[in-house]
């Protein structure tokens, strides 16, 4: 079995956030079509990613990575170098197998696990931390199933401010629902202002905020906007991810 056909197979392994990024650039045009995405506006993040943050030669740990969009478009805009990690070993074995056929295994370290948010990163420092979509995710695919989503609400700022001494940025979203499911809202009203306070209040002691990003629709196109009085408020008509707070927070330390 050549390369992209072992990629292809990797890619479309049955999981829960399986066909959830669609393919780097450069890897799309490698591996072509025949494979079902379901984007989740990654280049639109991307772009406000980058409108925000020169990440050329920095260094970059990306949490929860997936199938490595982010991790391989940051390469691709210079960054010099991203610990990727990812508990889902189908996605950590598609991002290693890509980093060999895009030649950037030099740029990029997978580690094919669930981080632990305790002494595992001791030692080091990025420049950039990655953690998109991840944290509502606690008490299901890592962390401690028997908790509370009370005690969860806690672990989620907890984990949040672990990093404020490992990292100079973060980029941070987060989901409404815990671990995804609509009955168990994180939130009473389910609106971005309350994501956003539960955010602001829980970690401003460890971090500044250097921009909040929110989804807009115009003309069919949905492009990430800096927050203001209209946009923060919820628009259903855009579903629930598209509702989700793009945070860039700046560490104190």
């Amino acid at each position: 079995m050549d390369n992209i056909t072992k990629l292809k197979t990797l890619y479309e392994k049955g999981s829960k956030h399986s066909n959830y990024q669609i393919l780097s650039k450069r890897l799309s045009l490698l591996i072509g079509d025949g494979i079902k995405v379901k984007s989740r506006y990654e280049n639109e993040r991307l772009n406000f990613i980058l409108e925000n943050i020169d990440v050329k030669d920095k260094t970059i740990i990306d949490i929860g990575g997936n199938t490595g969009f982010f991790s391989f478009e940051l390469i691709e805009n210079g960054a010099k170098i991203v610990d990727y990690f990812e508990g889902n070993k189908a996605h950590a074995d598609f991002v290693k197998l890509s980093s060999v056929v895009l030649d950037v295994s030099d740029k990029i370290q997978v580690k094919i696990k669930y981080l632990n948010f305790s002494n595992e990163l001791d030692g080091n420092h990025y420049d950039l931390t990655l953690l998109l979509n991840v944290l509502h995710h606690l008490g299901d695919d890592f962390g401690d199933k028997k908790i509370t989503i009370d005690n969860a609400r806690k672990n989620i700022i907890t984990q949040l401010n672990y990093f404020a001494d490992k990292t100079s940025l973060l980029v941070f979203q987060l989901g409404f629902n815990w671990k995804g499911n609509p009955r168990h809202c994180l939130f009473q009203k389910g609106t971005k202002k309350e994501l956003i306070d539960f955010v602001l209040n829980g970690t401003q002691e460890f971090w500044d905020v250097v921009k909040i990003g929110i989804a807009e629709k115009s003309n069919e196109e949905i492009k990430y906007y800096t927050l203001n009085e209209l946009n923060i408020e919820r628009n259903d008509s855009l579903g629930e991810f598209l509702n989700r707070p793009l945070i860039i927070l700046k560490s104190k330390n």
